[in-house]
């Protein structure tokens, strides 16, 4: 399979870009197998935009650009062009477009989207929530959470709260470890706001065994193998039956895809 390095320039965070990028990989790499997204945010000056993507030469990888200063963008085709690199313009044909419609010149000012008003606060403040209440340190927050996430360990949890919380939703996330009791906090969250996620055993002792690797450990410790993983996973479902509530299969899923399921899930159950 041939991989593909691709890197995202941004006179701001590089979200758009980013997820352009994630939006058209997914339709050749659906788990994004053999690719690489690099975001470069808050490119302002020619020096910066020039040393990337000579960067981006060498390392042959594509741009994306979303930079809303006309000669940025011109710079930025020119480089491209030059140095060999495959440059794709996000913004500029759209604010062509609109300049020509509306008849205005267009403020060129980056970061506008991210201004400090009520939305971006709403984000920071999720953020702030799933990092406070993850893993089941405080099951207070199980409670004041939009989502509340469970299973077992190595099932995207975390990732999976980070993403939503990027999303504006204040998510929580409980480990399920059969000697420990679950707390009391979890089964008073309405069932329609939890979400448990399972995973292949296969793939969890894969996962498993690669983690204790990276930590420099045995890869057959009671935590990666067989028995125990069907132990947990046994008890995990027993949990979730308790509850009642929605269960996601995560294997061989991206964290994108996965939240999306939930969102449109927490949709449904408001419709």
């Amino acid at each position: 399979m041939k991989g593909i390095k691709v890197f995202v320039i941004s006179d701001s965070v590089g979200e758009t870009g980013e997820q352009v990028a994630k939006a058209v990989l997914s339709q050749f790499r659906p788990n994004y197998e053999e690719t690489v997204i690099r975001r470069f945010p808050y490119t302002r000056t020619e020096e910066g935009l020039t040393k990337i993507i000579h960067y981006a030469s060498v390392k042959g990888a594509m741009v994306i650009y979303t930079l809303v200063k006309n000669e940025m963008r011109t710079l930025a085709a020119t480089l491209c062009t030059e140095q060999g690199v495959h440059g794709i313009d996000v913004l500029g044909p759209v604010i062509g477009a609109m300049d020509n419609i509306l008849d205005e010149a267009p403020l060129e000012k980056p970061g506008i989207m991210h201004q400090l008003d009520e939305d971006y606060f709403k984000k920071i403040e999720a953020i702030e929530f799933a990092v406070k209440y993850d893993d089941g340190r405080d099951p207070r927050g199980l409670l004041q959470a939009d989502i509340v996430l469970i299973g077992v360990s190595r099932t995207s949890k975390t990732p999976l709260s980070q993403y939503l919380a990027h999303q504006r939703f204040k998510v929580a996330n409980v480990p399920l470890v059969p000697e420990v009791d679950p707390p009391k906090e979890l089964f008073q969250v309405p069932k329609e706001k939890c979400i448990g996620l399972v995973i292949s055993p296969e793939k969890l002792n894969f996962i498993r065994q690669e983690r204790l690797l990276a930590l420099g450990l045995n890869n057959d410790a009671l935590y990666a193998q067989h028995s125990r993983i069907e132990e947990e996973l046994q008890y995990f479902n027993r949990i979730v039956e308790q509850i009642g509530c929605q269960v996601i299969d995560v294997t061989n899923k991206a964290v994108e895809e996965t939240a999306n399921r939930i969102i449109r899930h927490l949709h449904e159950q408001k419709q």
